[in-house]
């Protein structure tokens, strides 16, 4: 009984002492949390003398961080002597010297340990841990490199060396470390060139890359890796050429069936280097095989290509009539059925808007919505481009009806709101402006901000001009210049636009003119005479309509087309200041900030 007593009391005293520890310890982070820095060191000073080897790391910490280095250096000595060849009090003493600026004593110290230091991997690891975990990544990175000579493994702690040379931003090592390792580890090339886009500043640092990894390429022709590296590098460099010469030749050498180059083609399409993709998509058609699982998708991507190129402005009529004639081959191959009525959609936008072939347009929409199993989306989406077609063909009772149906068979939706916003236009294009002006505003409330705005622009556009003319014969003038630059014919907008001031001076219509001309002139990527209407309309024309659209689109062009990051954030500024309410506030904000340079900003 007495035995249990003493045994019971003996855990009681451990037991609080423990518990007295954890108390002080918490206190001691609470008051170093506060700025209380002389109270925790002097609790992290009475918890070291009653267990140092538990203790030291804070209160040497501490003491270091008070620049007492005597006190810290006395420490780290005291439990050296306790404990003869512990790294953990070797490194510390060793960071005590180099912050008394006695860096060859410190150098003496590690070196030593170098020297020492055992044949075990494991060991090697745990020692460059504990020397970056006080801040000298210098010495981690030696300790590596030495283990390796040690355990006769050249390919050992590559995954550290990565990201202690990542930290430390060292390039050419980051980067000879990569091209060592991913040979035997080609799954990380995503990784590598991840790591290698956060840490390379400009063409200098994937200069240096491209400069080793032809060496590499040259002692070593077979090694994929290097290739498909070489090629990213090209990408970065917004070399697009290149680096679809590299992925071409590596798949005439391999005899593969062009993946890797259906690949590179979307990043190409999504950089808009539109005729690069289109080279590489031919390539693989041309392979012959109907049978690879890349040839319908190539042909198909071809033809999106070419389309891309066409409706961004690149193209000449050469292209559209080449384009034309692509869609139509690939329907007599595949078919026309519901696989391929995206095609048929699409060829029938490029008839309608491009070569102007109405009637072919219509025909082949009205054959395509005639196909049995259609997804509904595509369904409402060729039904909504055929009632344009009725429009631009004269036929508006038949655009009307399409347009209800769409809206009628898709409740509640963005594709029914998209319809009333046609037939809303449809009204304008051809006069009836007040039943126009009713439909718009039902679709103010509209839940997709880009609907809501083009109805609320809309109708502000027939209030304010039959507040002014309740004839509204210029803005009958204006909805059919709308019309023309709507059927893809610029020209004759033009002509339409510029008789406006000549029948009807004096018209309410002066800044909306102006930006329909500049309208007109982005679609023809002319974007210097762009700048010098929509400027016109934000200087002289700053409290109309269109205001804020025409800050926004130059904040836009300089920032996306013209390269001039200073003053597109100049116009988004004068959104955030001048444009408070309007709808573009939130896209300015966003753009302004990440062209000055906030990270992680997503607001």
């Amino acid at each position: 009984m007495k035995r249990l007593y003493v045994f019971v009391l003996l855990v009681f005293i451990c037991v609080t002492s423990v518990l007295a520890q954890t108390n002080d310890l918490l206190l001691a982070r609470q008051y170093a949390a506060n700025g209380e820095q002389q109270k925790a060191l002097d609790i992290y000073q009475k918890l070291f003398k009653q267990d140092g080897e538990l203790y030291f790391q804070q209160y040497f910490t501490t003491l270091m961080g008070f620049k007492k280095f005597d006190d810290a250096e006395s420490v780290a000595k005291k439990m050296l002597r306790k404990n003869p060849g512990n790294n953990e009090y070797i490194i510390a003493l060793g960071s005590v010297y180099t912050q008394q600026g006695n860096t060859a004593k410190a150098d003496d110290l590690y070196n030593d340990l170098i020297k020492n230091m055992p044949a075990d991997q494991n060991a090697i690891s745990v020692i460059a841990s504990q020397f970056y975990q006080n801040a000298n990544a210098d010495y981690a990175i030696k300790i590596f490199l030495q283990g390796r000579k040690l355990i006769h493994n050249d390919a050992a702690f590559a995954f550290e060396l990565i990201t202690l040379y990542r930290y430390k931003r060292d390039k050419v090592a980051l980067t000879e470390e990569y091209l060592n390792f991913l040979p035997a580890n080609p799954v990380f090339i995503s990784q590598a060139e991840s790591t290698l886009a956060t840490v390379y500043e400009g063409p200098e640092d994937y200069d240096m890359l491209k400069v080793a990894l032809l060496k590499r390429i040259q002692k070593d022709p077979q090694q994929i890796v290097y290739t498909n590296l070489l090629t990213w590098q090209f990408m970065q460099q917004k070399d697009f050429d290149m680096a679809l010469n590299q992925a071409l030749a590596l798949s005439r050498r391999l005899n593969d069936d062009g993946t890797n180059v259906f690949e590179l083609c979307r990043t190409l399409v999504m950089n808009e280097a539109y005729d690069v993709a289109i080279r590489g998509y031919e390539y693989i058609i041309s392979k012959g095989d109907k049978d690879n699982q890349n040839y319908i998708s190539a042909k198909i991507e071809l033809i999106n290509t070419k389309n891309l190129k066409v409706t961004s402005g690149q193209y000449v009529q050469a292209d559209l009539l080449g384009l034309e004639k692509d869609y139509n081959d690939l329907l007599n191959e595949i078919g026309r059925n519901r696989g391929t009525v995206f095609a048929m959609q699409k060829l029938a936008n490029l008839q309608a808007f491009k070569l102007h072939k109405l009637k072919d347009a219509q025909t082949l929409l009205e054959s395509a919505i005639a196909i049995q199993g259609v997804r509904p989306a595509l369904l409402a989406a060729c039904k909504l481009d055929l009632g344009d077609i009725y429009l631009l063909n004269n036929q508006p009772w038949d655009a009307t009806l399409v347009y209800s149906q769409v809206e009628k068979d898709n409740p509640n939706t963005a594709i029914a709101q998209d319809a009333l916003l046609r037939n809303a236009k449809m009204a304008y294009y051809t006069a009836d402006f007040n039943w126009a002006r009713r439909q718009l505003d039902i679709l103010k409330a509209a839940t997709t901000q880009l609907i809501a705005n083009d109805a609320l622009n809309l109708s502000l556009l027939i209030t304010d001009n039959l507040n002014a003319d309740s004839s509204g014969n210029a803005l009958k003038i204006y909805s059919r210049a709308d019309l023309l630059i709507f059927a893809g014919q610029p020209e004759k907008a033009m002509l339409t636009l510029d008789s406006i001031d000549k029948k009807y001076p004096g018209n309410a219509l002066e800044a909306d003119i102006l930006m329909a001309k500049a309208r007109i002139m982005i679609q023809q990527k002319n974007y210097p005479n762009a700048v010098v209407l929509l400027k016109n309309i934000a200087e002289k024309h700053s409290y109309d309509l269109w205001a804020d659209d025409a800050v926004f689109m130059l904040g836009d062009i300089y920032e996306t087309k013209l390269n001039d990051a200073n003053l597109a954030k100049t116009y988004y500024q004068k959104i955030i200041t001048d444009y408070p309410a309007s709808l573009w506030i939130n896209d300015a904000r966003k753009r302004f900030r990440l062209l000055r340079g906030d990270k992680n900003d997503a607001s």
